[in-house]
This record gives structure tokens, C-alpha cells and sequence, in this order.
């Protein structure tokens, strides 16, 4: 371990586990019924700061900074979903938690989704923000903008509050570039995960703003393929979603506010909080 890893160690809040070959960093919050909380990409879990009194009032919050982002060095090893997500299934042995709920926004959001795809078993309930499922549904001129970002992108963004955050907190700040070498490689890769999707057996709700990344039809895409919106609800909810799908589409906000919005605490606590 390096002087800058142990400094960064003995003067963070949190802890680290030792987890798949990542040195993952992790916060815990609160009490109650445990929620593990995942950052979006070029973030940490601080980022979730606003809505985190809401959150901890009544659950057990975890907030995990995901490989090479935050607190967390890189490894050599790609910025991939599915390794990211044995990364929490891991945590959430290694912290002997019993089906956790996992919230995530955008690239966490996706991560999330991958550990209810891979390790249902580990799970309770899944809310997925602003995390879409096929890389076309991305509105085409942002397409264009994420294809631009490379390490050579670094020095443009040292005013930046992404750039601000990983100075201050990374254990190595001068691997920002690397990160956004990463982050560029993973977006230009093309996927569709309709049928992951489609298979889900955690009950999920799927939450967008009304102006994100993808257009509000994409979540509502992703909806109709966990069986909802294909009919009337009925008084009592007998025609809602057979494995408990939800869906809400957050009034006023972007991609880029919607992490921090007590509309979206709210719409997550009222998701999980529903008797079980």
C-alpha cells in the first residue's frame, strides 16, 4: 500500500473490504432495514449527501464508492457491469447482510440490475435510476459527446466538480485519466439487455427524470417488459405487475439532478417500504 492509499484509508469515514481483487471502499449510515446505494459514473457515494438524512431515517444505508471511482482504486481489469456487480454480491457477504435492497442511479443503477440479474438470491428489492438497457436509446447527440471522452479529455475537466472530487478523494489522483479512458471504453460498447431484463425475479422499480439520458418511452419500454402497463391495475391492484414492478417518472428534474431530489427519496422509500 502506498503513503497516498494509507493516508486516504486512515482519513476516510468509512471502511474498506477486500473483495474480487478491488480494495472497495464502503459507508455505512442509519439503521433499519439495510439499502446498499450506488453512485453514477465520475461520482462517489458522497454525492448522494442531499437525500442521505432521508434515506437513513428509517433504513441502514451502505454507500460503496465502485471500482476506480471515489475512494476506490482502479484495478486491471475493464469498468464492467456485471464485474462491478460481483463486487456488491461479494460486499454483501462480506458484510453478512441478508438480502439488502440496492439502489442505484445511472452507471450504479446498472450495476445494481446486473447483481438482481446475477445473484437474485442476494437481493430484496432493486430500484434502477436513469440506467437504460440498450446503449440506442441514449438520445443521438449525447451518443456523440460520450464518444469523446478520453484521457486526453482530463485537462478540459480540471474545473469540474467530478474532477474536483476525485483529486480530493481518490488514493491515486493522478490515475483521472485512466478512469476517463475507462469510462469512454465501456460506453462506446454496445448492448441490449432486454432479455435480463425480461427475467428479473427481484421485484424493481424502474425510475427516469422526465428529461434524462433516454427519452421517458425507453422506461416505459423497460416497464412493459417486467409486464407492466399492458393493463388496467383493478381497485384492489390485481392487474399490476405480477412480480411487484413499479414505475415512476420524476416531474422537473435531468440526469444530472435527479440523484440529489428528495422526489427521488421519496419515490424509493415509498417503493421499498411497502409491506412485504
Amino acid at each position: 500500500m502506498s503513503t497516498t492509499q494509507h493516508s486516504a484509508e486512515t482519513t476516510a469515514p468509512g471502511r474498506y473490504a477486500d473483495v474480487n481483487g478491488v480494495h472497495l471502499y464502503h459507508e455505512t449510515h442509519g439503521a433499519g432495514r439495510p439499502m446498499i446505494l450506488l453512485h453514477g459514473g465520475l461520482m462517489s457515494g458522497e454525492l448522494f449527501a442531499p437525500i442521505l438524512p432521508t434515506l437513513t431515517a428509517t433504513h441502514q444505508v451502505i454507500l460503496v464508492d465502485l471500482q476506480g471511482h471515489g475512494r476506490t482504486a482502479d484495478v486491471d481489469r475493464p469498468l464492467d457491469m456485471a464485474l462491478m456487480a460481483d463486487d456488491i454480491a461479494a460486499l454483501i457477504d462480506h458484510l453478512g447482510l441478508d438480502r439488502p435492497d440496492l439502489v442505484g442511479f445511472s452507471l450504479g443503477g446498472g450495476v445494481a440490475m446486473h447483481v438482481a440479474f446475477r445473484h437474485p438470491e442476494k437481493v430484496g428489492r432493486l430500484v434502477s435510476a436513469s440506467a437504460h438497457i440498450r446503449r440506442d436509446a441514449v438520445h443521438p447527440e449525447l451518443l456523440a459527446q460520450q464518444g469523446q471522452v478520453t484521457g486526453a479529455a482530463a485537462e478540459f475537466m480540471k474545473d469540474t466538480p467530478m474532477y474536483e472530487l476525485y483529486q480530493r478523494v481518490a488514493p491515486r489522483p493522478e490515475d483521472f485519466p485512466r478512469l476517463l479512458d475507462k469510462i469512454g471504453e465501456a460506453m462506446a460498447q454496445d448492448f441490449d439487455l432486454t432479455e435480463q431484463v425480461r427475467g428479473l425475479r427481484v421485484p424493481t422499480l424502474i425510475v427516469a427524470a422526465d428529461a434524462d439520458m433516454a427519452p421517458p418511452s425507453h422506461y416505459v419500454e423497460v416497464f412493459r417488459l417486467l409486464d407492466g402497463g399492458l393493463r388496467d391495475g383493478g381497485w384492489t391492484g390485481e392487474g399490476r405487475p405480477a412480480g411487484g414492478h413499479a414505475l415512476a417518472i420524476l416531474p422537473g428534474l435531468t440526469h444530472y439532478d435527479i440523484d440529489q431530489s428528495p422526489l427521488f427519496a421519496a419515490v424509493t422509500l415509498a417503493f421499498l417500504d411497502q409491506p412485504r
